[in-house]
């Protein structure tokens, strides 16, 4: 992965289930990331009964933070209609952020086709899920692919489906990320980024995060990546699954900052002096100059040269190249030597 022509990040803002079943809320999401200046604000599409048996458990985290024992009982609560997401979508529009939703079932995707996605989202939870992913690559979008709890082999796999379906490489952009909620800093590992990218070098890649705080976001684009993926909510302390893992508005528009202040000084990759630097370089930089009086034809020498500021003389660089040279003329102490 190169910093080098760096095409600016894609920030997408993950409202995920953080309405908690609340359409008043959903719309004020989107309010949100469009005030904080993410480029796509996402949501998930599911129906409940096709997504989980009513036996499924909830993961630790979702426990702690719904206390309840079955998937089944959050997720009914966390439905929104195929209306609402019309809704959504338009107000997405009108609020001129992208709109993106993560389908969980083929209706679903069929809804938000229809609707009008910026993409297809596949979740890490249905990476492994090929005849889904098969089902999924006749859309005609860019697919966005995370690959939480993923091995190299299983993205390869998710990867080969999609290209099997007539889906060109380079419009997957593949999300590495820590399935955690929050993700513990030592378990992150960024640098699988470049792993996939050297596995995979026509997939854009980027990172989505789980962690507190939005730091390890800003470290990710500095380590190249294309695409930010992070959870915001209205309230950290409202209940549901999601929002202890997420930023508020503020936090999330000064992630938005801090990325694109970053990218400003990823810059081409190219070493030289910049705009601003040319003047200070006679400031800062050193001209030779005479140690103390020399007389005309006297040659120069380490002992009656120095080296002092400003730079707008001869350079230090060719102190050598001055070694011997008879003077042009009488030098006082402190002069700069001219050829």
């Amino acid at each position: 992965m190169s910093a080098k022509s760096k095409q600016p990040t894609i920030i997408i803002a993950e409202a995920g289930v953080n309405h908690n079943g609340s359409m008043e809320m959903a719309l004020k999401l989107i309010d949100a990331a469009a005030d904080a200046g993410a480029d796509w604000v996402k949501f998930q599409t599911f129906r409940a009964d096709a997504l989980v048996t009513a036996e499924a458990k909830t993961a630790a985290y979702q426990k702690r933070t719904t206390g309840g024992d079955t998937q089944f009982e959050m997720l009914k609560k966390l439905e929104l209609s195929a209306d609402d997401f019309r809704t959504l979508a338009a107000h997405a529009k009108s609020r001129k952020i992208g709109f993106l939703s993560t389908p969980f079932d083929l209706e679903s995707a069929a809804l938000l086709e229809e609707i009008g996605m910026t993409a297809v989202k596949i979740p890490s939870g249905e990476l492994t899920n090929l005849p889904f992913i098969r089902a999924l690559s006749r859309i005609d979008l860019p697919f966005v692919l995370s690959t939480g709890m993923a091995t190299l082999g299983e993205v390869e796999a998710a990867l080969q489906t999609l290209e099997d379906g007539g889906l060109s490489p380079e419009r997957v952009t593949i999300l590495h990320c820590t399935t955690e909620y929050p993700a513990p800093a030592e378990e992150i590992n960024l640098k699988a980024m470049n792993a996939l990218g050297a596995a995979f070098p026509e997939c854009p890649v980027g990172y989505s995060d789980h962690s507190e705080g939005h730091d390890i976001t800003v470290a990710a684009v500095a380590l190249g990546a294309t695409m930010i993926e992070k959870h915001f909510t209205l309230d950290r302390s409202l209940p549901g699954p999601d929002h202890k893992a997420s930023l508020e508005p503020d936090e999330l528009a000064a992630m938005v900052k801090a990325i694109r202040r970053v990218e400003a000084a990823l810059g081409d990759g190219r070493k030289r002096p910049t705009v601003s630097e040319v003047p200070n370089r006679l400031v800062a930089r050193k001209s030779i100059v005479a140690a103390r009086a020399i007389e005309a034809g006297e040659a120069l020498s380490d002992e009656n040269l120095a080296v002092k500021r400003p730079g707008d003389g001869i350079p230090p660089s060719r102190w050598d190249e001055m070694l011997g040279k008879a003077a042009a003329r009488a030098y006082r102490a402190g002069e700069k030597i001219e050829i």
